[in-house]
């Protein structure tokens, strides 16, 4: 999930620039050392340390996609194409919209043959827009790439240069500490002379200090811009590769089409005659096993309880609980078969390490969701997938629900009660920007899924979600929906 996707910055420093052991310190010490001898080149270094403090430390504004073969695109010029490519996806995601309410106009209507067929169409119609949806995303996608790309390139740049002059300052602070306080005394007979050279030596030193930090900030700056882009490389791959069983859903929509023509010959009573012997049965479907997100299974009976338990609590509907929670809404990844020590980050370890004990299992043999292909820490537990420090948000809330206390992301129970939070929680955001509730709940699930980054999976996890909650939605009211 978005949240459960974790990152954590390293903090870590290049060991060249560890910190220096202390050269001047006027006010300890008799033994003293001034480069007071060296007066002009202590200008030199004085001048070039202030022009790299002062001068820009972040990446500049204005970057090219030269190095990726394309022309010369300024910020302004890349904020317009952003900004048309998502009026271009608003367009499609509206009439995508007026699709689904037709299939689900049909759907309402009964099954009928007529209506079967109109509803397909509806389909078809749908995932066509869905398709051209999806190229949108991946050209914003790939935008982001040569964007983060060029924006690495001048980091490095900016760090390297930082670094060769940080060097040659160092240089001349080690040549010139050879001078003691009483030869500058000497050399130096106008008091006023003797404490200015002083003075400058220090703010040398002062603000060699602050370029060390510059450098440890760009530092941790390339390592974010580094992630970002590895992270835009994999929703490109997602989205590229949801886009092929688009295609695949198309055509397999058509065939479903012509077989029911085909079996039919457009006779409305031999297709109510299929329709009659294709139909599950109640009880099929509570006793059809329902597969977990994070490993695991129950019946779809029992995991419709737990679901309505969690509905109950926070509003949120059980088909989408459910919908998230199965194992086949997360575009088939595989999770939770790695060891805290090999997927989770740093951060989140001691947080899993204390809530173990705090139920009192073992940690080495509690399995989590493993990293990404694309080096992104794993570490997600349980049905719900929650990283710790996302569960830590939530697990007085689930507790007070489930009477679990505490409450454990292994627990069906609490798992099920836990997602439903996390999704009201995220409903309301998208609540804020979509008025239909399929598009809600769309956004919800991508941001269950991707957090910050959720507009990436609209339709590739979203709306995977989306239709798998309709489905649950149909099976729950073949079984009677209050049971």
């Amino acid at each position: 999930m978005g949240d459960v996707i974790a990152r954590t910055k390293t903090g870590r420093r290049w060991s060249a620039f560890n910190p220096l052991p202390e050269r001047i310190n006027l006010s300890t010490g008799t033994m003293v050392r001034v480069p007071a001898t060296r007066i002009s080149r202590a200008a030199v270094a004085l001048a070039a340390v202030l022009f790299f403090v002062i001068g820009s430390v972040s990446a500049p504004t204005l970057f090219t996609r030269a190095a990726a073969g394309g022309t010369a695109t300024s910020t302004t010029d890349a904020a317009t194409e952003r900004t048309q490519l998502e009026s271009q996806l608003q367009d499609l995601e509206n009439q995508i919209n007026q699709y689904e309410g037709q299939v689900q106009s049909y759907q309402s209507q009964g099954k009928t043959l007529n209506g079967e067929i109109s509803q397909l169409n509806a389909k078809i119609a749908k995932l066509n827009l869905q398709i051209r949806a999806t190229n949108l995303t991946i050209q914003q996608l790939n935008s982001q790439i040569t964007d983060t790309q060029s924006q690495i390139t001048v980091t490095q740049a900016d760090i390297q240069s930082k670094k060769t002059a940080i060097q040659g300052l160092m240089n001349n602070l080690y040549q010139a500490d050879h001078v003691s306080l009483i030869e500058v005394f000497l050399k130096n007979p106008r008091l006023s002379d003797f404490w200015s050279d002083t003075q400058n030596i220090a703010l040398v030193q002062s603000n060699l200090r602050a370029a060390v930090q510059q450098i440890t900030d760009l530092q941790s700056q390339l390592q974010d811009q580094e992630q970002q882009f590895e992270a835009s490389k994999a929703d490109a791959a997602s989205a590229a590769a949801y886009q092929a069983s688009q295609a695949k859903e198309i055509a397999s929509t058509k065939s479903q089409k012509s077989q029911l023509l085909a079996e039919t010959k457009g006779q409305e009573s031999k297709y109510q005659a299929l329709l009659q012997q294709t139909r599950a049965t109640a009880a099929q479907i509570r006793n059809r096993i329902f597969q977990l997100l994070g490993g695991g299974q129950l019946s779809f009976g029992d995991a419709y309880q737990y679901a309505k338990l969690a509905s109950n609590a926070t509003g949120i509907d059980p088909s989408f609980v459910l919908a998230i929670l199965d194992h086949e809404s997360a575009l088939g990844q595989n999770v939770g078969k790695c060891s805290y020590k090999a997927a989770m980050s740093p951060a989140n370890i001691p947080l899993f390490l204390a809530l173990t004990a705090q139920l009192g299992l073992n940690p080495d043999e509690m399995q989590v969701s493993c990293p990404n292909a694309d080096g992104v820490y794993g570490g997600a537990m349980g049905p719900a997938q929650f990283v710790p420090s996302t569960w830590n948000l939530y697990s007085v809330q689930v507790a007070k629900i489930t009477g679990d206390n505490p409450a454990s992301p292994w627990n069906n129970a609490d798992a099920f009660v836990a997602t439903a939070l996390y999704l009201k929680d995220a409903m309301t955001g998208c609540k804020a920007v979509y008025s239909a509730l399929t598009s809600q709940e769309r956004c919800t699930a991508a941001k269950y899924y991707a957090g910050s980054r959720w507009r990436n999976y609209l339709w590739t996890y979203g709306e995977a979600v989306v239709e798998r909650a309709q489905s649950f939605a149909s099976d729950i009211q073949t079984i009677g929906g209050t049971s």
